[in-house]
């Protein structure tokens, strides 16, 4: 303290932060985004229901948990009713404006910034409640009465004086709820299964589905955007092939004639569910014969070499082609 007998402001806040200072409802915001940033990256946990059952709290709720206890540390500036209400409102305000913000940062809306910016956001909110409670007297702070709580609720679920059967039949209410809450978070966790498909598309080089290279010269490199989409249920190892293809029309039969097919491009490509690759590659067509290119996916595994032709392409899983004109090189 100082002369005027007040605590000096760095003394203040390794007061607010010490140990055993902390509320107990921000030590749960505290440890619940933490586990919730390791339930989304480590190993085998971000394979199971748990990642879902931390993360969609830390979406829903506590981010505008922590803003509205920063806002209002004091036990009478609202009751605990309308704070519960504003932290699922203010938690799915916040949320879309920091997508927002990062929308407009070399950032982007992906995954670690999103998680980094949601938990930086989610504790340092908390940490100023925080502070903002020790600065005030501990008669007026806010704080969640747990042990109340807890007694309230066995006070009117198992009063003193009850019969067996009225006990019984509380305790048949408990496990009733229980197991509704139960089948709530699996139904969310466990979505029942949809179609099963994958998403294979061509973009051109800025990233559209545009200005494709249709117009080439035989000998010099083009590129173009390869994506694939795996809502398989399950891991998938693709396989991608591009060829250069020489592909005649006979108008009497209706049908197409593989004259010749050069293969540019192949690479395998393993995804998760719900995942997409998205890269650029380059090719070079050598031939001012090929008319077409010619993307297939295979999925798991690729037909033999021995496999060739129109046969290859239609034992494809997906397939896309470009009609081009190949000039002679410059």
């Amino acid at each position: 303290m100082d002369e005027q007998g007040t605590v000096p402001p760095i003394g203040r806040v390794f007061s607010a932060f010490s140990p055993g200072n902390t509320p107990a409802d921000l030590a749960i915001v505290y440890l619940w985004a933490l586990l919730a940033a390791i339930a989304i990256y480590a190993p085998v946990i971000n394979e199971s229901s748990l990642r879902i059952i931390l993360a969609l709290p830390m979406v829903l709720f506590f981010p505008g948990y922590a803003l509205i206890a920063a806002l209002f540390p004091g036990r009478e500036e609202i009751d605990g009713l309308e704070r519960l209400a504003l932290s699922f409102g203010l938690s799915i305000a916040v949320v879309p404006l920091l997508g927002l913000v990062l929308n407009y940062t070399p950032f982007g809306i992906r995954l670690d910034p999103v998680v980094i910016s949601l938990v930086a956001f989610t504790l340092c909110m908390a940490a100023v409640a925080q502070y903002r409670r020790a600065d005030l007297p501990e008669s007026e702070r806010f704080s969640v009465p747990f042990r109340r709580i807890a007694e309230g609720l066995r006070s009117e679920l198992f009063p003193a004086g009850s019969s067996r059967l009225d006990r019984a039949l509380s305790a048949i209410l408990v496990l009733a709820i229980v197991a509704a809450v139960a089948t709530t978070v699996y139904v969310i966790v466990v979505p029942k299964e949809g179609e099963k498909f994958t998403e294979f598309y061509i973009l051109g080089e800025k990233g559209k589905a545009a200005d494709y290279p249709t117009d080439l010269h035989a000998g010099q490199a083009a590129s173009v955007i390869i994506g694939i989409g795996n809502h398989e249920y399950r891991n998938v190892t693709y396989i991608v092939e591009m060829h250069s293809v020489d592909q005649e029309f006979d108008p009497v039969t209706n049908t197409s004639r593989v004259l010749s097919m050069e293969r540019l491009v192949q690479f395998p490509v393993t995804l998760a569910h719900n995942t997409t690759y998205q890269e650029p590659h380059t090719f070079i067509v050598n031939s001012t014969r090929e008319n077409q290119l010619k993307f297939l996916l295979f999925k798991d595994r690729a037909p033999p070499e021995s496999v060739w032709g129109a046969e290859r392409i239609n034992l494809s899983y997906r397939d896309l082609h470009l009609w081009v004109k190949v000039r002679e090189a410059p």
